[in-house]
């Protein structure tokens, strides 16, 4: 697998958890997220990403 390109990820990355480990590692950021049913900070629009809300049932809700 390609070398993850955080430094490029990282003026992409809206998450505003600061402690966030993952910031800018987009694969383990997928694979945490939907480990725990949930999908990561850049599917959601700022507003909403920063409820921390980040389940499927919220990303629907903003895509209706």
């Amino acid at each position: 697998m390609a070398e993850c390109n955080s430094s490029k990820n990282m003026s992409r990355c809206n998450c505003s958890y600061s402690g966030c480990s993952r910031k800018g590692k987009c694969c383990e950021c997928l694979h945490y997220h939907l480990s725990n049913n949930q999908l990561p900070a850049c599917a959601f629009p700022n507003d909403v990403e920063k409820t921390y809300d980040r389940s499927f049932a919220r990303f629907v809700a903003c895509r209706s």
